[in-house]
């Protein structure tokens, strides 16, 4: 194995816990009629996971999800808030505010460094992903960052992997491998590119799209025991 792409929200990083901070603090500061509890947070955290699968089906760009998202959630909360534009944009800012790593994900990274080559694979924004790749110090310990607004496509359509090994070098596909938390985004992906794809599927959830990955693991060091990783890790 030579190159590892790791996707950041729902893999390396717990994205839950920095939504739940982001949107209670973006509620309190721009004074949206709403309390922010869980059961609220959770609601909107689903509309917003459907949302951004939509837009790895196709169905609608990065711009529509970042406003259709909050538009749904409080149409659908029976609230009053049209500043969509303002909240959305500290939102962003806020994202990066709380960083809380899945498995110790970076000491798993600090591991590998030297022995792959690891990147990130976002879909996120810019603004987010990189204030929360430097506060969890990620930004130090990867190769490089791909992030889909600077490389000008999103996962899982194939010029965003053709940017990457544009920018890496030409891998043989059975020595890169994707590791992500979305079937429909990092797996069908890593499938459009031809490489090894890892779901991360800690809870075990179903898989309900008939995207079948060449492995599954529910604690990231797992990856480690994967075939095309042994030969680093001996």
């Amino acid at each position: 194995m030579q190159v590892i792409l790791w996707d950041i929200d729902g893999t390396l990083l717990n994205f839950k816990a920095a939504e739940k901070a982001a949107l209670r603090a973006c509620f309190r500061s721009l004074s949206v009629p709403i309390e922010g509890t869980d059961e609220e947070i959770a609601r909107y955290s689903e509309i917003n996971h459907t949302w951004w699968e939509r837009m790895e089906k196709g169905e609608v760009t990065k711009p529509e999800v970042l406003r259709g998202r909050f538009r749904e959630f409080f149409a659908k909360e029976g609230i009053s808030f049209d500043r969509i534009e303002e909240l959305n944009a500290e939102y962003q800012i806020r994202l990066g505010d709380t960083t809380v790593f899945f498995d110790r994900a970076n000491e798993l990274v600090a591991s590998l460094r030297g022995r792959v080559k690891q990147y990130a694979a976002t879909n996120g924004t810019a603004i987010a992903q990189e204030r929360k790749l430097k506060n969890s110090g990620l930004d130090q310990l990867l190769d490089g960052v791909f992030i889909s607004e600077k490389v000008g496509a999103e996962k899982p359509n194939k010029a965003f992997f053709e940017v990457v090994f544009r920018e890496i070098g030409t891998v043989a596909p059975g020595e890169a491998m994707i590791v992500g938390d979305s079937l429909t985004g990092d797996i069908r992906g890593g499938k459009n590119a031809g490489i090894l794809t890892c779901w991360y599927n800690p809870q075990g959830e179903e898989n309900r799209y008939g995207i079948v990955p060449d492995f599954e693991i529910r604690n990231l060091w797992d990856v480690l025991n994967l075939p095309p990783m042994k030969e680093n890790v001996r």
